[in-house]
């Protein structure tokens, strides 16, 4: 295929570029690509196509090697199960032993001997025998029980497991089925150009500059609004003149406008300065340029309750040098990057119950966590 052959020819170019680089005693730099050649929808749509199948690439190989965590689990389980199993049985036997004896009245004749004993001596003796019979009843019940816990534990963590494994097995065959279909979309769409040859080389140099220099500086500015989202709540609190978190007593609210954000977040990364958000009616977008770079960002903020109480980003879309990212790297960057808002980490003792987005207004609603 068009594309395997494409890949190969990538290969051998980065291998090239850093031996060259190497040589030279500097990095090996990666040219931007021509932004012209996105004016065409056709194009557009073709880098769009190829970015994707590189993208999903990584989100098989991320899937491929959580199932191979996942089944390396469920073995060590299964194992642990079966040596469980024949543990149990033994205390399971050695329980119903101790149950027979008190069913039978075993336990009853031991203490009327105790009682029918006609010298102290004879007493203290008997009753030291007695307690001690008592005490490894216990401990072998006790035993008993701690073991049939711990595998009804394990069994169902098996359970866990395998219905995991089954959900990531579908995805997997889904992705790979995703990325044969967009193959044959570029195959079909390189084999209809007019130019198929400028073509082919003009999605080599975009994918070289993704994988290079895009994914870093994508991933670059995710990290530090991950790191400016966890000061947010002491910005609130410090900010008592723009009077953000109210009260009427019984509940809290916050009201954050864009340009208190954007003042914010240029106070925590110079990299906000040529980078802005805005609130839009349920909607969140920042979009920056830095160089020949351009980044748009478009979400939504949601209340979330597991594991805890917080205030997610969803992204719904994202786009690097005009060219829309398929939703397996949304997922991935969000999964990498925390980028929530926790409201414990503003009052203790609040929740967060409502979010919206309005005006350019961004309104929490938050209530007492009793």
């Amino acid at each position: 295929m068009i594309v395997l052959k494409q890949r190969l020819h990538f290969i051998l170019l980065i291998f090239i570029l850093l031996i060259t680089g190497s040589a030279a005693g500097s990095q090996a730099v990666f040219a931007v690509p021509d932004a012209a050649a996105l004016d065409s929808e056709e194009a557009r749509k073709l880098l769009e196509d190829s970015l994707s199948i590189v993208e999903i690439d990584q989100e098989i190989e991320r899937i491929s090697n959580r199932q191979k965590k996942l089944e390396e689990v469920q073995n060590d389980l299964h194992t642990k199960i079966s040596n469980m199993e024949v543990k149990i049985k033994e205390r399971r036997d050695q329980a119903g032993i101790v149950l027979r004896a008190y069913y039978m009245g075993e336990r009853e004749s031991l203490l009327n001997l105790l009682l029918s004993t006609q010298s102290l001596t004879d007493f203290f003796r008997i009753l030291d025998f007695y307690e001690l019979i008592i005490q490894n009843d216990q401990t072998v019940l006790k035993s008993y029980n701690q073991q049939h816990k711990e595998l009804m534990s394990a069994q169902a963590e098996a359970t866990r497991i395998t219905a995991q494994l089954s959900e990531v097995k579908d995805n997997l065959i889904k992705q790979r089925a995703r990325v044969l279909a967009l193959e044959q979309q570029v195959d079909d769409a390189l084999t209809a150009s007019s130019n198929p040859d400028a073509m082919a080389k003009l999605i080599e140099e975009f994918t070289l500059y993704w994988e290079n220099v895009g994914i870093y500086e994508v991933k670059r500015h995710f990290q530090a609004l991950a790191e400016a989202m966890n000061n947010l709540p002491d910005f609130i609190q410090g900010s008592k003149n723009k009077n953000m978190l109210k009260t009427n007593g019984k509940e809290y609210s916050i009201q954050i406008h864009e340009d208190d954000l954007n003042e914010f977040l240029r106070s925590q990364n110079e990299l906000f300065e040529t980078f802005a958000f805005h609130f839009d009616d349920g909607k969140i977008s920042a979009e920056g340029e830095s160089g020949n770079l351009s980044l748009f960002i478009e979400g939504r903020y949601t209340i979330i309750n597991d594991p805890e109480n917080a205030i997610m980003f969803q992204i719904d879309k994202l786009v690097f040098n005009r060219l829309e990212l398929p939703d397996t790297t949304r997922t991935a960057l969000q999964n990498e990057f925390d980028m929530n808002f926790y409201p414990k980490q503003l009052v203790s003792f609040l929740k967060a119950t409502e979010v919206k987005t309005d005006d350019k207004v961004l309104f929490v609603k938050l209530e007492l966590d009793i």
